[in-house]
């Protein structure tokens, strides 16, 4: 059985695995950076690791854990399939190459990163997620940045529901229509950009006011907020103490009263891209 550390929940998902619900991400940080900022964040006691292909740091992040001295069953390692790599043949050379740079014989969580359904191949992506899965070369398998129709098509065609979605969500997105549709088909939901990519959100004073009453941060305030709506976070920094900040959030306890604060917050307002709209990274055979 796989131990995390204490103070971070075990968020259990369908296929009868665990992830900890609180972690880390890479998103922007170049390879040499990503290698530096994985290895204190393993340090100090992170064990949910979060890349991409697309992010161009697999190499780093892998070499991190693998000089961590941790034995592999006690870092819980996700990647994403690159938008150009989208196809049934094509994904499976992708995650191939993904494990090669990570420097793994497996991952425990595989993401297709975005449906970019105006190339209309995330099922036939989603069916390549499965022959891996069957053939027990993935752990778990999952979706990024999914909207309902495209869950909707990918269970009805495969059977097969994703463990987990990872999209946008911070309490000015709070993406409760998805999260409904997500709770009744038992999917996990991971939230990226969890503290507004550093745009406005932590200056909101209703945030202020909380963490005054806790003593901690604003920042561990919106990350104590995901892991009490049931989110799994994974929030990124380069920087030591904010790394070190960030986990500490998990010892933080909110109010019934300061989650319905944050709950009057959501403006469905993104800082990303509109999942029904992204096509960058075409896959070359559609040029």
């Amino acid at each position: 059985m796989t131990s995390y550390p204490a103070n971070v929940p075990a968020h259990s998902l369908s296929d009868g695995s665990t992830i900890p619900q609180l972690g880390f991400g890479v998103w922007q940080v170049p390879d040499d950076e990503a290698h530096t900022a994985v290895a204190e964040a393993l340090r100090v006691g992170y064990r949910l690791i979060d890349t991409a292909a697309a992010y161009g740091n697999e190499a780093g992040v892998g070499r991190a854990i693998t000089e961590s001295g941790l034995a592999r069953d006690e870092v819980y390692v996700t990647t994403k399939l690159n938008n150009p790599d989208q196809g049934y043949d094509s994904t499976l050379r992708a995650y191939d190459d993904s494990l090669a740079k990570l420097g793994l014989e497996t991952v425990d969580l595989y993401l297709i990163h975005w449906a970019a359904p105006a190339w209309d191949l995330y099922s036939d992506t989603w069916k390549a997620f499965v022959t891996l899965l069957n053939e027990g070369r993935v752990r778990s398998i999952g979706v990024s940045n999914f909207q309902i129709p495209h869950l909707e098509r990918i269970i009805g065609e495969t059977g097969v529901t994703p463990v987990l979605n990872q999209v946008e969500s911070h309490p000015y997105l709070q993406q409760n229509e998805l999260k409904a549709f997500h709770a009744e088909h038992n999917i996990a939901t991971e939230a990226w950009s969890p503290l507004g990519s550093g745009r406005g959100l932590l200056e909101d004073p209703e945030f202020a006011e909380i963490a005054a009453a806790h003593q901690v941060t604003p920042a561990q305030v919106v990350l104590a907020w995901h892991l009490a709506v049931g989110n799994v976070v994974i929030p990124k920094s380069v920087t030591p103490s904010r790394i070190a900040e960030n986990l500490a959030a998990a010892d933080v306890r909110l109010t019934d009263g300061d989650i319905a604060r944050i709950a009057g917050l959501d403006r469905n307002h993104r800082y990303g891209g509109n999942p029904d709209n992204v096509t960058w990274g075409k896959p070359a055979h559609l040029a």
